[in-house]
């Protein structure tokens, strides 16, 4: 098969990049082979030398070179162009008598012929050296780079890097609005501004560019909205009576198209309307339709603006205006301001009757992507609104007929005719177009229909995406009227378009080339080489409108006519046809005409000569062939010119040129042929030598991909179209079949353009780089897989559906008359195959495409060292599509078995069974699987698919014989065997969330094989089907857990609800959703199928409209554990719930501030209701009740403070206060007694006075409206002093007993160490249950990371090792318990974090706000108290070897040796340290204290209130003295005054005596650390500040005394009377009576206790001293 390059000269020394020369067709050319010491790269053609580059980037030329002025006249051979040596050039390219090149930093050098500038360098005639040329913006330094260059005979086209056009030079074919030639310095083409060119090309007097069409992402740039040079608005708007009519067809008076950049839309339609001559019947609306897509679809006339017939008032155009502008011009308006002022007057009118069009057209826009708003944007924009009725009547009065003719089938062949897949009858159709048309000047009456059908286009506003598939009700729908659409209705799915969906292959420009592109010509065009249809030329670019949509990917220019290569491998020609070099003799020349080439030619490179065209193509065998049209070169050296000149004046004789391109016999000898270029008379091409297999199998790689889209085109427009287009396609598939048909169309169309794209770059990558590192398929393997993967899904979904049967129904005559074309195209050899079987195989082919790509990718795998990189590379690419080429086999049989099946078994529940991506898997129609305990008539049948296993039930005799079916999902299925028995019974178990059934195969094997197919169903149904490429060999069983969504169906508490989440053996297990039909929502953790674990639960309440939020715990399927239940009525309950209830310590907040009864209540509940101890606090009534609850009502002992400063503590029942109370008024009145209701007396009692005088008697009424008094009045204080002192009434009786309050939180804390009562457990297991709580509630925590700070976290960490918490207690390890209880503490997340959270915040509940009554100040120093002593049991329950409160730690000894006999002598010998006591206050307080000391600390200021202010009052008088005067009134002996301030104090001053005025000076340091004692918490810090104070005072003395000194009481205590004064502590009763009340009990007779003592001496003394 490989043919290998026979070259005449075997002694070469390159093998690639081999250059050979010839003129001329006949059989006795020989091609010249040009010797190069290195391969060349690229070669450009002039008309009489050449430019080549080699390889390393050097340039050489030869022929004849004028420039040169040393040279003789002779032809020369290749020489180097030494003034390019040290620059890597890319690119060179050659014009007629000149030359040019690219470096790599894209700057340009020209050198040759300049007479007209085309070396863009001013005042040289001709430039003899390649020299450099900047192209420079405007008023920018910076030279602009430039990819590649292309030159004329007298002008150069520069492609800069921006993909933007540059030109110098003189002539129209520069496309420059230039005033005077020669243009010397490089200037840009504004009119191919902002679109992205993909290449350029120089005739010798004309210019062509390869556009992208601009898409989505194309790029865009501002446009221009009026004429350069006759400044009039390009876009105009003319009223008639019944429609307006928006034009772009404005022409500059000199006849030469205006210049226009494309409005910043994504519509194709943004080029001016040049007339093109249809090359097809007038009764479509759009330019010729493209080859291979004969459907003129929403999609192109979209693209081409929307169109409309003429109206009859429309006046015709004068024939001498005619002429010259080819098109009908509607009136301009000069200037914006009429136009505006037109459009004021518009939206006058009706401007309800717009909005249909208004949103319609909105709609359309939305995807617009402009930058700026081009005036005719704006106009568009502001017109929708008050113009859209207008607009819509104008579509319907214009366009119905025209549209009707579009999309209706009637018309659709004739309309198709342009579109036939290169055939004679599409030449016959542009000749008898043609025939009609001179080709100098149009036909009037075609131009002025022309004309006018462009006149309604919005450009701006019908932007369109690149792959969209448009239907006719999306694409026109907003712009016609209900009315219209139901008349159009049947037609609107017919106008399907098959380009690609989606955006599925990326249309990236770094992946593939585009193959969506357009051609623009311009410049001189007598012989037609501008392809417009004329002989006129163009001083600007335009769109050859008749090439867009032909997918082009390379154009070529010769001296007068020009060549563009599609991507299908065919070659469309234009101008020139003299000698024949267009490859056609059809006339006019004037427009792109396909070149004869026999079937089967598919070309992939072409070159334009001067009166010649090479192209080079793929033949029968791998090695490229060569074809040759146009001018015959005689042999004959100098009679050569004369012959010719004879020539052209003569009428061409025969024999002088070809009639259609000729093979060149001798092209098999030049080896492998990469590109092919001709110029001037010359013909060169480029081989390479077939090194160890590499080149042949790069060339059969690329031309398998386009010998492959060839085929893929011909399905796409021989039976893809005609099908979709059949008006009887719905009825006869039905929608659904309809659809899938749609979509296999869309996702086959995805394909051949990935096919296409992927074939222009194989041929690029032959014609530069044939390296496999630019293999596009190796890097983006993945898209290939994707594509594949998909388009063979949505065969097979439409096979299984019957779709390909169906299809045969259809009266089309390739299913009936004419079978051959689907024999021919699906590559079946056998004969009388059934139709549907030709279809299934016809769609089934791409797939045998991949094995191609996998034996390919081997076969270019072999020619590289197995260690390469390369080769890595190739062998994954092969291995991915090898497998995946299994893959698909497997899918199509499944396919094929899935089909079969349903054939066989018709019915109505194979029917309802039957879905596209459902496959057969296993049935058991043979017996082999039936039901355990089936009874004696029933029939059970089990059917495996690849989503479901179905079960059906019948009884024998029915004739119906399955009455019933279920369906089971394989994801929520689970199967194991069943251990074999005696009974020799081959079961199998097959579990599902709600049934269970037990299943008996008929053998062994079927038992095997049974387990196996489900399993292995299951497993692929998990992972996404048909994902495994092991296909069946995949042994592993499916995860026992998984996850899942499933309906319930079966009654209960969760018929009909949705479960989507985690699965373990049939049961809800791990994280999930939980969805009830009426609402209810549960989000968390499953366990066994009940919701167990932290979740959300929402229940919508209907009479409120809202949901029951519950966040929190569960436990078995009910609330367990704590949680807060957010209830719609807006109560919110916090706390414990157990089974579904409230229960345990909890708090229910109700209403808000501002509703009608705000309160929070915390507590305890049991069963749903406030039972035990709870404080209630009524914001509205300004009372807070503290006491014992039962069912919902205050029952038992309790005290309610008012915010008026009442207070009450007794007894209550049935919620009211009953029985025996006390009741205190804010002025110390003082009621004892009996009561029947609130704040009512009732029954006997006694009224103390504040004054001591109190009645005793029996009482009746409310307090504070008049009480009712029988009985005695009594003045104790006239008789007995003493008895005044027993009257005082002793508070706190009648309350609740500190240690009976908030037992449920304690409980809640020992239940969550595992404990069922306080202390009674296993302390190991409550380690456990710690380390536990915390893992899973950070856990918790780490989902919503906001609630975690970075601190929390390091605590988390710390707390996560357990302690040592066994073993004897040192000092070490009490310290060590000490830190981790307050790290515990700082985190809710551990059990004593929470309890010490919880107890804060009741605290702060019962003793904040109304609570902070002076009164409850006992009660709640008793509260803390009895924290501490709670607290520390759980503690010694953790740590169970510390010893009780009040136990000693012992000092550790210095001699370690023997160290318990020194330990029990220091406990002997040195009384003052025997060691550490332990104590709850010392371990516990530095926790509670500063979370609780604000309440309390507030409780002490309002307790000490009086006795505070009259220490205040003293301390300010006392301290207006100086220092001197203070000592010497109180008493300070005059050897402790500070004389002067000595050195080591860092007090303000210098060295001074201590004078009268001095204030502040003495003990400075001791009255600041003094006053820090309102910076601490706890008593023992307070007490540590008294210490330190101590200790300054004496070291200032001792400095002052400069000896050793003991203070004896009488001297220290004026002095620290002193400092005391000095330091002006604000409350410094509260301080004092806070240490009395929680000083640690084993520090009361220390030297803390003799100095605390002392503080307190201090406070009382100053309270009543006296100034005298």
């Amino acid at each position: 098969m490989e043919a290998q390059g026979k070259s005449s000269e075997d002694d070469d020394r390159g093998e690639r990049g081999l250059l050979h020369s010839w003129r001329g067709y006949s059989y006795s050319v020989v091609p010249e082979r040009l010797l190069l010491p290195r391969p060349v790269l690229q070669v450009a053609l002039g008309a009489q030398h050449g430019v080549l580059l080699v390889e390393g980037g050097q340039v050489y030329t030869f022929g004849e070179l004028p420039w040169k002025q040393t040279q003789a006249s002779q032809p020369t051979k290749p020489t180097l162009e030494n003034a390019l040596s040290g620059q890597r050039v890319i690119a060179v390219a050659a014009g007629s008598f000149h030359s040019g090149a690219v470096t790599e930093d894209g700057s340009v050098h020209m050198w040759g012929d300049n007479v007209a500038g085309q070396c863009g360098l001013s005042g040289l005639s001709c430039v003899p050296n390649p020299t450099p040329v900047a192209l420079l913006e405007p008023g920018g330094a910076q030279s602009v780079p430039v990819l590649e260059l292309a030159c004329g005979e007298k002008h150069s086209l520069a492609l800069s890097a921006q993909r933007e056009v540059w030109a110098w030079g003189s002539g129209c074919q520069l496309g420059l609005n230039a005033a005077a030639f020669p243009v010397w310095k490089p200037q840009k083409v504004e009119q191919l501004a902002g679109r992205w060119v993909l290449q350029v090309a120089c005739g010798a007097s004309h210019s062509l560019a390869l556009v992208r069409c601009v898409g989505p992402d194309g790029i865009q740039r501002p446009p221009v909205d009026k004429c350069n040079q006759c400044n009039q608005l390009l876009y105009t708007m003319t009223d008639k009576e019944d429609h307006v009519i928006i034009s772009d067809g404005h022409y500059c008076p000199m006849g030469v198209e205006a210049k226009e950049d494309p409005p910043p839309t994504q519509t194709l339609k943004a080029s001016p309307s040049e007339p093109t001559l249809p090359s097809h019947s007038s009764c479509t609306s759009t330019p010729a339709a493209p080859t291979p897509d004969p459907t003129p679809d929403p999609e192109d006339s979209q693209k081409a603006g929307t169109t409309t017939a003429a109206s009859d008032s429309d006046p015709p155009p004068s024939p001498k205006a005619a002429a010259t502008t080819s098109s009908a011009k509607s009136s301009p308006y000069p200037g914006e301001k009429e136009v505006k002022e037109y459009l004021r007057k518009l939206s006058d009118a009706s401007q309800t009757e717009a909005k249909m069009a208004n949103s319609g057209l909105h709609a359309l826009q939305t995807p617009s992507s402009g930058r700026g708003q081009s005036a005719l944007n704006s106009l568009v924009a502001s017109c929708a609104s008050a113009v859209g009725e207008r607009v819509a009547s104008t579509y319907e009065a214009l366009s119905l007929k025209r549209m009707m003719n579009f999309y209706l089938p009637s018309s659709r062949l004739e309309a198709l005719a342009g579109g036939a897949d290169g055939g004679a009858e599409r030449v016959r159709r542009e000749e008898s177009v043609q025939a009609k048309k001179s080709s100098s000047t149009g036909d009037i009456h075609e131009e002025e229909a022309e004309g006018l059908r462009r006149r309604l286009s919005l450009p701006g506003l019908l932007s369109q995406g690149r792959y969209a598939v448009h239907l006719l009700s999306s694409t026109y729908g907003p712009l016609l009227s209900p009315r219209l659409l139901r008349k159009v209705g049947r037609s609107r799915t017919r106008a399907f378009a098959l380009t690609p969906m989606g955006g599925g292959v990326p249309e990236d420009q770094d992946v593939f080339p585009t193959l969506q592109t357009e051609v623009w010509s311009w410049g001189h065009g007598e012989h037609g080489e501008l392809g417009h249809g004329d002989n006129l030329d163009r001083l600007q670019p335009l769109c050859i409108k008749s090439l867009n949509k032909k997918e082009v990917i390379r154009v070529s220019a010769g001296a007068h006519h020009s060549i563009a290569l599609t991507a299908q491998s065919q070659v469309y020609s234009w101008g020139s046809n003299l000698s024949g070099q267009l490859g056609h003799m059809d006339t006019p020349s004037t427009v792109p005409r396909l070149a004869k080439l026999s079937e089967g030619i598919r070309v992939w490179d072409a070159s334009a000569g001067e009166r010649h065209t090479l192209l080079l193509a793929d033949g029968d065998c791998i090695q490229p062939i060569i074809y040759y049209s146009g001018q015959q070169v005689k042999e004959a050296g100098g009679e050569e010119e004369e012959q010719e000149e004879v020539e052209e004046e003569e009428d061409e004789r025969p024999g002088g040129y070809t009639q259609q391109p000729v093979l060149l016999p001798f092209c098999m000898n030049l080896g492998f042929v990469s590109s092919v270029v001709a110029g001037g008379r010359r013909c060169v091409a480029l081989s390479d030598r077939n090194v160890m297999g590499f080149i042949s199998s790069l060339h059969e790689l690329a031309s398998a991909e386009r010998k492959f889209y060839c085929k893929l085109c011909d399905i796409k427009s021989q039976v893809l179209r005609p099908l979709l287009e059949l008006e009887s396609l719905s009825s006869a598939l039905g929608p659904a079949a309809t659809e899938l048909l749609q979509t296999l169309a869309g996702r086959f169309s995805l394909l051949s353009h990935l096919t296409g794209q992927h074939a222009a770059s194989l041929t690029a990558n032959l014609r530069r780089g044939r390296d496999v590192s630019s293999l596009a398929m190796l890097e983006h393997a993945s898209i290939f897989l994707d594509v594949y993967n998909d388009y063979c899904s949505t065969v097979g979904n439409f096979f299984v559906m019957g779709g390909f049967h169906a299809l045969t129904k259809l009266p089309l005559d390739i299913f009936g008359k004419s079978p051959e074309l689907l024999q021919r195209l699906s590559e079946c050899s056998e004969e009388n195959t059934a139709t549907s079987d030709l279809l299934v195989a016809l769609f089934y082919l791409p797939t045998q495409h991949l094995h191609e790509y996998d034996r390919l990718l081997l076969k270019l795998a072999t020619c590289f060292e197995v260690s390469s990189g390369d080769y890595q590379k190739l062998q994954d690419s092969c291995s991915k599509f090898e497998a995946l080429t299994l893959q698909l086999k497997r899918k199509r049989k499944e396919a094929e078995y899935t089909f079969h099946f349903w054939k066989s078994f018709p019915g109505k529940m194979t029917d309802s069974l039957r879905k596209p991506h459902r496959r057969l898997i296993y049935e058991s129609s043979n017996k082999s699987l039936t039901v355990q305990n089936a009874g004696r008539f029933s029939v059970n049948w089990f059917i495996l698919f690849n989503d479901s296993l179905v079960h059906a039930q019948g009884v024998a005799p029915c004739k119906n014989l399955f009455s019933t079916h279920h369906i089971f999902a394989l994801a929520t299925l689970w199967v194991e065997p069943t251990p074999e028995d005696d009974s020799g019974l081959h079961g199998l178990k097959v579990v599902t969330p709600e049934e269970t059934l037990t299943l008996l195969a008929s053998s062994s094997a079927e038992k095997t094989k049974w387990l196996r197919a489900i399993n292995q169903a299951v497993d692929q149904a998990l992972s996404g089907a048909g994902q495994d490429a092991g296909g069946l060999a995949s042994k592993s069983d499916p995860p026992i857990s998984r996850t899942a969504s499933y309906t319930f169906y079966k009654d209960g508490r969760l018929k009909d609800a949705t479960y989507e989440g985690r699965w373990l053996a049939g049961k809800p297990h791990g994280r999930g959703i939980l969805k009830w039909p009426d609402g209810r929502i549960y989000t968390g953790s499953f366990k066994s199928g009940l919701e167990d674990g932290f979740g959300e639960f929402a229940c919508p309440n209907k009479a409120l409209k809202k949901d029951d939020l519950y966040q929190g715990y569960w436990k078995e399927g009910k609330m367990h554990g704590l949680g807060t239940y957010r209830y719609a009525s807006g109560e919110v309950y916090d706390g414990s719930f157990q089974d579904g209830m409230r229960q345990g310590h909890g708090m229910l907040r109700s209403g808000k501030h501002n509703t009608s009864s705000p309160s929070v209540f915390i507590g305890q509940w049991i069963q749903d209701k406030k039972t035990g101890y709870g404080v209630f606090d009524d914001i509205t009534k300004g009372e807070k009740y503290m006491g014992m609850w039962q069912d919902h009502q205050r029952q038992g002992t309790g005290v309610v403070v008012t915010q008026f400063g009442l207070y009450y503590e007794g007894a209550f029942k049935d919620n009211k206060m009953m029985g025996t109370g006390i009741l205190l008024s804010e002025d110390d009145t003082t009621y004892e007694g009996e009561f029947s209701d609130d704040w009512t007396l009732s029954g006997k009692g006694v009224l103390t006075m504040p004054n001591g005088d109190y009645l005793e008697g029996s009482f009746s009424g409310e307090w504070g409206s008049g009480l009712k008094v029988t009985g005695s009045y009594f003045k104790p204080n006239l008789f007995d002093a003493e008895k005044d002192r027993n009257r005082a009434v002793k508070l706190g009786r009648l309350s609740v007993r500190a240690e009976e309050k908030w037992q449920a939180v304690f409980e809640e804390c020992w239940s969550q160490l595992g404990c069922q009562a306080p202390g009674q457990g296993e302390h190991l297991k409550a380690w456990e249950n710690i380390a536990v709580a915390l893992t899973s509630r950070k856990q918790q925590i780490q989902d919503s990371p906001e609630i975690l700070s970075r601190s929390r976290s390091k605590t988390l960490e710390g707390l996560e090792v357990i302690p040592q918490h066994e073993g004897p207690i040192t000092i070490e390890r009490y310290h060590s318990i000490r830190l981790y209880l307050l790290k515990a503490c700082d985190t809710p997340l551990h059990p004593l974090g929470w309890l010490v959270e919880t107890l804060v915040a009741v605290y702060r509940m019962t003793y904040v706000g109304v609570g902070a009554n002076r009164r409850l100040l006992p009660q709640a120093v008793n509260e803390i108290k009895s924290y501490l002593c709670r607290i520390f049991q759980i503690v010694r329950f953790l740590f169970t070897d510390l010893p009780e409160e009040g136990g000693l730690i012992p000092e550790p000894s210095e001699n370690l040796p023997d160290e318990n006999q020194d330990t029990s002598a220091d406990t002997r010998t040195e009384s003052p340290k025997p060691g550490r006591v332990v104590s709850s206050s010392a371990l516990l307080l530095p926790v509670l204290l500063p979370r609780l000391y604000p309440p309390l600390f507030t409780l002490y200021a309002l307790e000490k209130e009086k006795e505070d202010d009259m220490y205040w009052e003293c301390v300010l008088r006392l301290n207006k003295q100086p220092d001197l005067a203070l000592l010497a009134f109180l008493g300070v002996q005059q050897k402790f005054w500070p004389v002067s301030i000595p050195n080591s104090l860092p007090a303000p001053g210098e060295k001074q005596p201590v004078i009268t005025s001095t204030k502040d000076a003495c003990f400075a340091l001791a009255v600041e650390t003094l006053q820090q004692i309102s910076t601490t918490f706890t008593p023992s810090d307070k007490l540590q500040v008294i210490q330190l104070t101590f200790e300054e005072i004496t070291q200032e003395v001792q400095s002052l005394l400069k000896q050793d000194f003991l203070w004896s009481m009488d001297d220290l205590f004026p002095v620290f009377l002193y400092v005391v004064l000095r330091a002006r502590i604000r409350n410094l009763g509260s301080e004092v009576s806070l240490i009395e009340d929680l000083m640690d009990p084993c520090v009361q007779h220390g030297e803390h206790g003799i100095m605390f003592t002392t503080l307190k001496a201090c406070y009382y003394q100053i309270q009543h001293e006296k100034i005298t």
